[in-house]
This record gives C-alpha cells, sequence and structure tokens, in this order.
C-alpha cells in the first residue's frame, strides 16, 4: 500500500459516457476524476459507457489528477465485463461500489489484475464490518474508502437533515477505522448543486471529522472542496514551527518539547510532517 502523502481533496464523479464531460476534466481543478460506470448510467448505456471510460484512460491527458473508474458491482450483469475491460486499460484505480464484507473485496481483486482498488463504503453491513474490511483493503490492494452516504441514507431509511445528524457514528466509525489501517477516506457527495453555502457547512464538517477529501458531483463544488480539505495557514505555520523545534540539534532524540509555551510530542510531530507534506504536494500539482 502507498504511504505517499497525495492530495485528493476533490473527487468528482463523471458519466463515463459524457464525452464532453469528460474533455472538460481534463482541465479542472479536482484531485481525482471518478468515470462512472455505476449510478450515472442507464442500464441500456453500460456497454457503450464502458468503451468510453476504456477510450479515456487509454487517451490520458489528465495530468496531476489521479485517474478512476467507479465500476458496477461484480453481482451485476456488467460488472464481470468492467473489471475485466478496466483492469486491462490500467487507470490509476478501480472504485468498488457496495462493498460490504472482505469477500467483495477479494473478488474484485482477483478480477482487477494488478490495478489498485478503492472501496464504496455505503451499506449498513459494511459500517458493521468496518474492522475487517480496512484489514481486506490492505490485503487486497484497496488504497482508499469512498462514503457513499445516499445509499447508505436510503438502506437506513433515515432523514439525514443540514447536520446529518443520523450518519454521524458512522461516518466517525469509517475515519477511525480508515485510520487504523492506514487508508485515505473521502466524504459522501452533497445533492443540492446550487447551495454552495451548505456545500462549505458540509465540507467543513467532513473535515473536523477526519476525512481526507469529499467526493463530489458538479465541477461548482470543486472550490469549496479544495479549501475546506487544504491545510490552513496557521495550522501549516505551527507544523512548520513544531518540525522546526525537534530538528534542532539540542532536541535530537527528545520526545516532549515545550514550544511556544505548548507541550508537543512526537505524535504531533509526525502530524507535523503530514501537514507540511500534504501542502507540498498540493503546490506541485498547481491546484
Amino acid at each position: 500500500m502507498s504511504t505517499a502523502v497525495r492530495p485528493r481533496r476533490s473527487a468528482l464523479y463523471l458519466p463515463a459516457s459524457n464525452a464532453r464531460a469528460v474533455e472538460k476534466a481534463r482541465g479542472l481543478a479536482c484531485d481525482v476524476v471518478i468515470l462512472d460506470l455505476e449510478d450515472a448510467v442507464a442500464p441500456d448505456a453500460k456497454a457503450e459507457a464502458r468503451e468510453a471510460a476504456v477510450a479515456a484512460v487509454r487517451d490520458g491527458g489528465f495530468g496531476h489528477r489521479e485517474l478512476v473508474v467507479r465500476v458496477n458491482g461484480l453481482e451485476t450483469e456488467w460488472g464481470a465485463d468492467d473489471l475485466a475491460a478496466l483492469s486491462a486499460a490500467v487507470p490509476d484505480a478501480l472504485l468498488v461500489p457496495k462493498v460490504s464484507a472482505p469477500a467483495d473485496l477479494m473478488r474484485a481483486r482477483a478480477a482487477a489484475g494488478a490495478v489498485p482498488l478503492w472501496a464504496m463504503v455505503e451499506t449498513c453491513a459494511a459500517v458493521f464490518a468496518l474492522d475487517a474490511l480496512g484489514k481486506a483493503s490492505g490485503e487486497s490492494g484497496c488504497e482508499v474508502w469512498v462514503v457513499g452516504a445516499n445509499d447508505l441514507v436510503k438502506e437506513m431509511r433515515c432523514r439525514p437533515g443540514a447536520d446529518r445528524a443520523p450518519l454521524l457514528p458512522a461516518l466517525t466509525l469509517a475515519v477511525m477505522a480508515a485510520r487504523a489501517h492506514g487508508l485515505t477516506i473521502l466524504d459522501g457527495v452533497y445533492n443540492d448543486i446550487p447551495d454552495l453555502e451548505g456545500l462549505a457547512r458540509e465540507c467543513r464538517q467532513g473535515a473536523d471529522l477526519g476525512f481526507d477529501g469529499k467526493s463530489l458531483i458538479h465541477p461548482t463544488h470543486l472550490e469549496t472542496a479544495n479549501a475546506a480539505f487544504t491545510p490552513e495557514p496557521g495550522a501549516l505555520a505551527w507544523a512548520r514551527t513544531v518540525v522546526g523545534a525537534f530538528d534542532l540539534p539540542e532536541n535530537a532524540g527528545k520526545g516532549v518539547l515545550k514550544v511556544e509555551g505548548r507541550m508537543v510530542e512526537r505524535l504531533h510531530l509526525e502530524e507535523a510532517r503530514r501537514l507540511i507534506a500534504l501542502s507540498d504536494a498540493i503546490a506541485a500539482a498547481g491546484t
């Protein structure tokens, strides 16, 4: 599993069958482009969308953006063909929907060749299997989880509201499990496209919960998500102060320091270095 810090603040879903949208995505300020073969594509257009996704992967031109394809689940009539075709095309990752048990990941791994996997966490069963899914993710080369909040809401029959209160236990546990197993985790989409104020509120909530970024359904959401999941200037300045303090020769080997009146441990040093690495990666990508 990769240990490099990579920005995944914004992951934009696009129907793989929409050639104009796919072309436009090559110049958008997103960290991840997700070509969708599942929810965004009608049953009678699945084969055509698959061919379009393969062509987009092979044509390339997405620059620094990770190119991920969300396939149909293996339980559907299209899933096996999706995995076979896309594993040959070799995108940056294949996003597997409805992952509810370790066996789902292992089946996808067997069909996906060497292409890294991402997994959708979007069922009640998945929430009750998070630790097992984390272990299976390490074994199957799954690097990223993406919360599918809409499917989870449907299955729970809940009414999340602006604060997403019914979802908070699942969201928090998913972040904890991802961290326990060294995974990146992205928050679910925000459905009200013109409500940028509501989007900003939900992005802040996701960042506060510990998510690495947010999945999105419209290009107008990119700026808000990128801002919410970019290290804040004050936090970044403090991170550099912490690293600088531990790098002083007189502090070599020390586990605890007093920095500007605050007690700082090596666990804070690790997080400080992660923030700096993330900021540097964002700057290198130019977004």
